[in-house]
């Protein structure tokens, strides 16, 4: 079992940064896929970004060029940087790990971008 702890959200004016972070304890293998998946009200979840143990990397156009995924493997933590945000963004984010046929999901943070 795989256990996520998500921390970082909040409320933020558009225009402005967060920082979430995602730290994943229990049995971790050392091939995984660790990302953010968001899902704002009356929609359905969708993929922010991913990334490999190796560091490669798969992000959606809406947020490339604004949001930065990475991870320290040695601390099974992911990151996600998001700048520039907007309103759009407003969305429960959720931390995912993929191994082997196994997929954990964290309980989701919220973030806001509002004036």
């Amino acid at each position: 079992q795989v256990q996520l702890a998500e921390s970082g959200g909040g409320l933020v004016q558009p225009g402005g940064s967060l920082r979430l972070s995602c730290t994943a304890s229990g049995t971790i293998f050392g091939n995984n896929v660790m990302g953010w998946y968001r899902q704002a009200p009356a929609k359905q979840r969708e993929l922010v970004a991913t990334i490999t143990t190796g560091g490669n990397t798969n992000s959606a156009d809406s947020v490339k060029g604004r949001f930065t995924i990475s991870r320290d493997n040695a601390k099974n933590t992911v990151y996600l940087q998001m700048n520039s945000l907007k309103p759009e963004d407003t969305a429960v984010y959720y931390c995912n790990v993929r191994q082997l046929l196994d997929n954990y999901w964290g309980q989701g943070t919220q973030v806001t971008v509002s004036s």
